[in-house]
């Protein structure tokens, strides 16, 4: 199955969301991989937005970074899981 336009926008800026969470932490390419347990091109591929990844890649790169799920999830995205969520508590 072909990955749409609109889902390769969520894993650029899923990508760029990781990258700018790296630098905010003052982590190397090298460092966050190593952290993550991934190579360090498949980290520059991600940050690139040029590869869809597994959720338990992205995890590893969650745990890696020591930061908030939503810091990486692409806006709509966050949102989405808002109104689920808050539709649990009720």
């Amino acid at each position: 199955m072909a990955i749409s336009r609109k889902e390769w926008n969520r894993i650029k800026v899923f990508g760029a969301n990781v990258r700018r969470e790296r630098v905010r932490k003052g982590l190397t390419q090298d460092e966050l991989a190593e952290r993550a347990e991934i190579a360090t091109r498949n980290l520059q591929k991600i940050e690139a937005g040029e590869i869809n990844i597994l959720l338990t890649t992205a995890f590893r790169i969650q745990l890696g970074l020591g930061c908030p799920w939503k810091r990486l999830m692409p806006s709509e995205q966050r949102a989405r899981f808002s109104r689920i969520k808050a539709k649990r508590v009720k």
